[in-house]
């Protein structure tokens, strides 16, 4: 079954899960570091050059870098990111979780518009009372490219 445990620990976790979403959608840096545990791990394997960020002040400091130049319309606009869960298993004050993604947004080299669908692989903990990442691992299902220079 992919979602176990407890109910209001699981409507908790998606809420962390919406949080990063709509702080995305905000360019919200306040309210998408409150999702990262100080000690998280982000891990970004599709992308080589980038590799994965130790610890929340360096993970935050790479997302405010990346929302200076990833948006749309020439960045009059924020990039479009959704998210739901696709699993949520919790254990305790630890849980695993399963984010899919779609993401719209303007490659700032190419001007391409870049149409993704990926997922997280999540591990949350539950740190003085609230859920946050712990470490996210993010892949790619599929990526569409339209138009650019």
């Amino acid at each position: 079954m992919p979602f176990t445990g407890p109910l209001e620990d699981r409507i908790a976790i998606r809420e962390v899960m919406e949080s990063y979403a709509f702080a995305v959608m905000t360019v919200d840096a306040e309210l998408w570091a409150s999702t990262w545990a100080e000690d998280a791990y982000w891990a970004l394997p599709e992308y080589p050059d980038l590799g994965g960020f130790d610890g929340k002040k360096a993970i935050v400091d790479a997302w405010v870098g990346s929302m200076k130049v990833y948006g749309l319309d020439d960045m009059k606009r924020p990039m479009v990111y959704l998210a739901h869960p696709g699993r949520i298993e919790v254990d305790g004050d630890t849980a695993r979780a399963t984010t899919m993604t779609i993401e719209i947004y303007q490659h700032p080299e190419t001007g391409e518009t870049v149409h993704g669908n990926g997922h997280y692989e999540d591990e949350l903990a539950r740190i003085d009372g609230q859920w946050v990442f712990t470490r996210r691992e993010y892949r790619i299902f599929h990526e569409r490219r339209q138009g650019g220079e």
